[in-house]
């Protein structure tokens, strides 16, 4: 046996956190190891009745190691200083994958924006390109869960800072950084740490590995520690994009945050020798996912784009850019460091609707930079851009942009929910468009 098949082989585990990545960790390796499962939720324990612990139980045992769910805080969490004794042994799923699937072609992209896209549409590329691929992580599917994996599988990953930060053995043969900028900070502590658990990644190469980072980002560029690095690198830019701009028909890419994404896309096709061809047709033919710049309603007057993923102003501010005549829905829970980097001068015909109890925040934010209207919910703020739109005298092309900058916790238990109730307002008022 491979001496990376041996780190998770009879050993005393101690999983905590049983969510998705809890379950299928807990799945994966009880039948090899002594495993035992702990969450802070007691609800969760009962379907694990023979392998539960108590947390008293814990602190007087001795793990070899502890896979962690990525969602739980490691500073504030109820295992806080368990954990804190114990950092060495802590490990993920994705560890758990690695030791197992090493030898495969594994490419991993990170960044605070445009992940699942990105990852959603560089798996169909594959695909199409007749390879076995497997797009899995933080996009929705457990790793531990895929069947069926032979050598020339090829796992394209999307991997959150909460993941890497917690990963001990993971390694990537393709690692792409798309961006970065403020987020998760209530949970990192600052900004420098959420852009060194992104780099770890990059850190953790090995030199027949590659990293893929855009070269005119400067935060990346100042941040990264060159003699650390021991891949190769290649830097990214749009301009890889732009010789095939006139070839690409689908309007979903055609904003700036998709068009930058794309950069990264050509490049790593182009490194894995997929037909060009191949990778536009992909392109075009691409549906979306779900609650991410999705046009929901498109008329020659009116086009509605629902965008609930969006959890902080940096993931909106290139959307406000790339169209005209934006009535823009706004508000939830919002990141208190967040920062909205738009200058006025930017647009001059976007028209705010900041809805919710956090309301204050996005006053402040806004104020001097867009003109805004204040609102209780999301109905009465869609409401309100509809009857603006009619009674507007803008000749050309409008735009409803649900773009809430914010966590969806203070209404709705995630984001998927949140796009899902305003569709169904899209649908209520599609007679009023």
């Amino acid at each position: 046996m491979h001496e990376l098949k041996k780190v998770f082989f009879n050993k005393k585990i101690l999983i905590y956190g049983l969510g998705l990545s809890g379950k299928s960790s807990f799945n994966f390796l009880q039948k090899k190891n002594d495993v035992r499962v702990y969450d802070d939720n007691n609800i969760q324990l009962k379907k694990f009745k023979k392998n539960t612990i108590k947390k008293i139980q814990i602190l007087n045992s001795k793990f070899d190691y502890i896979i962690i769910s990525p969602g739980i805080d490691s500073k504030k969490c109820g295992l806080k200083y368990f954990l804190q004794d114990n950092k060495d042994k802590i490990c993920t799923d994705l560890d758990i994958f690695y030791t197992h699937n090493y030898q495969n072609k594994i490419i991993t992209i990170t960044g605070t924006n445009g992940k699942s896209t990105t990852v959603k549409l560089l798996g169909d590329i594959l695909k199409k390109s007749g390879k076995d691929t497997r797009s899995v992580g933080n996009i929705g599917r457990s790793i531990l869960n895929e069947r069926k994996i032979n050598k020339k599988t090829i796992f394209v990953i999307e991997a959150s800072s909460y993941q890497i930060e917690y990963s001990k053995f993971f390694k990537s043969k393709y690692s792409i950084l798309l961006n970065i900028s403020q987020d998760h900070i209530e949970r990192h502590g600052n900004f420098k740490n959420y852009l060194q658990a992104k780099l770890k990644l990059f850190y953790q190469s090995s030199k027949k590995d590659f990293i893929f980072f855009n070269k005119k980002n400067l935060i990346i560029n100042a941040a990264i520690k060159k003699n650390k690095i021991k891949s190769k690198i290649y830097h990214v830019d749009k301009e890889v994009t732009k010789k095939y701009l006139k070839n690409i028909k689908n309007k979903y890419f055609l904003n700036q945050n998709n068009l930058e994404n794309l950069s990264f896309i050509f490049k790593i096709c182009e490194i894995l020798k997929i037909k060009t061809n191949t990778v536009i047709k992909s392109i075009n033919s691409f549906k979306g996912l779900n609650f991410r710049q999705q046009t929901v309603y498109n008329s020659k007057k009116i086009m509605i784009i629902n965008d609930s993923k969006s959890t902080s102003f940096s993931s909106t501010v290139n959307l406000l850019k790339s169209y005209n005549n934006i009535f823009w829905l706004v508000g939830g829970q919002p990141k208190k460091s967040d920062k909205f980097n738009f200058s006025r001068n930017n647009k001059l015909n976007i028209q705010g609707y900041i809805f919710g109890k956090n309301r204050n925040f996005y006053i402040k934010k806004l104020k001097g930079k867009i003109k805004y209207k204040i609102f209780p919910s999301i109905k009465k703020a869609y409401q309100k851009a509809i009857f603006d739109i009619n009674q507007s005298n803008i000749s050309s092309k409008k735009v409803i942009l649900f773009s809430p900058c914010s966590a969806s916790f203070d209404e709705f238990k995630n984001f998927e929910e949140r796009g899902a109730y305003f569709n169904l307002l899209v649908k209520k008022y599609k007679n009023k468009l």
